[in-house]
Parts: structure tokens; sequence; C-alpha cells
């Protein structure tokens, strides 16, 4: 399971940490990609 997530320079993210909790989660969003 993971607990974090810490994305840095990436398509068109700069920096972005993400802490996950119990349950489920889901990640969704633009990327800017055509």
């Amino acid at each position: 399971m993971l607990a974090q997530l810490t994305i840095s320079n990436f398509a068109i993210v700069r920096e972005l940490e993400i802490d996950f909790h119990s349950g489920m989660t889901a990640i969704t969003g633009e990327t800017g990609c055509r």
C-alpha cells in the first residue's frame, strides 16, 4: 500500500506531495498532452 507519493518536474507538475490515508483514493486530471 502506498503511504505517500512525491512528484517533481514531471509533465506540467512542478512539485506535488500526496499523503494517502486508509480507504480508496483516485487521482485523475489533465496532463496537457495532445
